[in-house]
């Protein structure tokens, strides 16, 4: 098993999740976990944080 922790930053140009592109700079945490066997990912699992991109997109309000 691989686990992996991280934050992606970009810039939302496009339509993302029903929301058209507003320029904004956005950031979110993601985890993974992968099952490895032979160097290959046999199984995947992931999380990652988008009720903070539609917070940072003002879609939804800021706790």
């Amino acid at each position: 098993m691989v686990t992996t922790y991280k934050t992606y930053h970009g810039t939302h140009l496009g339509n993302f999740l029903g929301v058209p592109g507003t320029g904004r700079k956005v950031s979110f945490e993601a985890v993974d976990a992968m099952r490895v066997v032979d160097g290959r990912i046999t199984e995947h699992w992931g999380v990652a944080n988008l009720y903070s991109v539609m917070q940072q997109l003002g879609v939804l309000a800021p706790k």
